[in-house]
């Protein structure tokens, strides 16, 4: 009897926990206003403080109000906003990757030196210089995270694009008369999906930590929306006294930002990429 291939490919145990994780953080993100307990910004002062208990699982902050409601609606904040920061900053910086590289030349050189001038600002501060610029609010959180990241992808696209444009492929579409925007298009953008999925997984998984510290340094999201960076920093003044308010969010962030990771890691694996090359 010849033995049968197994239809799933294999997975590790940690690649596994991390898919498990970052599937819980998007149901509860999806299904926020069907699994919260309460609103998540009902103030009931009579029961501030409480500690976890089966009416309130997680405990209610120094307002009242209950925390894992304030956790599984934190979700949403910190994927929509992280998701699309991500996804702007790899599109963005993707495609000014591609051009560069492929037109090459003076236009190839400023960019880099631009791109080298604001890699060289601590990330932080840059986030805060824009936010302090700008305003709070997540459209201005969204800007400030794609300047911040796009720059670092438009160098991984750059140096991924350069081993191609000498190719006889390209070589080819030059020769044929091909426009630029179809070249980049048809021939290299294609050919650098799995870069770019990798970044993608990456960059979403910074910009989460980058998020909840803006909000904990108060440059984030406007209270009361309920954000895992303000709840710690709401709730740190009363560690001793109410720690729930500071733990539960605090777990959240790390679960979501080990998933990410995870995923990013098994990724790259599958395109065969090597992230501490890549990066």
């Amino acid at each position: 009897m010849s033995s049968s291939r197994p239809w799933l490919p294999h997975i590790s145990l940690p690649t596994l926990i991390g898919i498990v994780l970052l599937a819980i953080h998007l149901i509860m993100a999806i299904g926020a206003p069907w699994l919260a307990p309460y609103p998540p910004n009902t103030i009931d002062t009579n029961n501030a403080f409480q500690a976890p208990s089966s009416q309130h699982v997680f405990g209610t902050d120094r307002y009242g109000r209950d925390i894992l409601a304030r956790v599984i609606y934190g979700g949403q904040v910190a994927l929509v906003i992280s998701l699309a920061s991500a996804v702007l900053s790899v599109l963005l910086g993707g495609l000014i990757g591609v051009i560069v590289a492929y037109v090459g030349g003076i236009v190839d050189e400023i960019t880099m030196r631009v791109i080298d001038a604001v890699i060289s600002i601590p990330g932080i501060l840059l986030l805060l210089v824009i936010v302090t610029g700008l305003g709070t609010g997540t459209p201005v959180i969204i800007l400030a995270m794609v300047l911040s990241y796009m720059p670092g992808v438009i160098r991984v696209i750059r140096a991924t694009v350069q081993e191609y444009v000498p190719r006889d492929f390209i070589v080819a579409a030059r020769l044929r008369g091909e426009r630029v925007s179809d070249i980049v298009w048809v021939e290299l953008l294609p050919n650098i999906l799995d870069v770019l999925c990798v970044e993608f997984a990456m960059r979403a998984s910074w910009i989460v930590l980058s998020v909840s510290g803006l909000s904990f340094l108060g440059f984030g999201v406007n209270p009361p929306t309920p954000d895992w960076g303000l709840m710690v920093n709401e709730n740190r003044a009363v560690l001793v006294l109410s720690p729930w308010g500071t733990i539960f969010p605090m777990i959240a962030v790390a679960t979501l930002v080990v998933s990410l990771n995870v995923v990013s890691d098994e990724i790259a694996k599958v395109f065969g990429i090597d992230r501490g090359v890549r990066r």
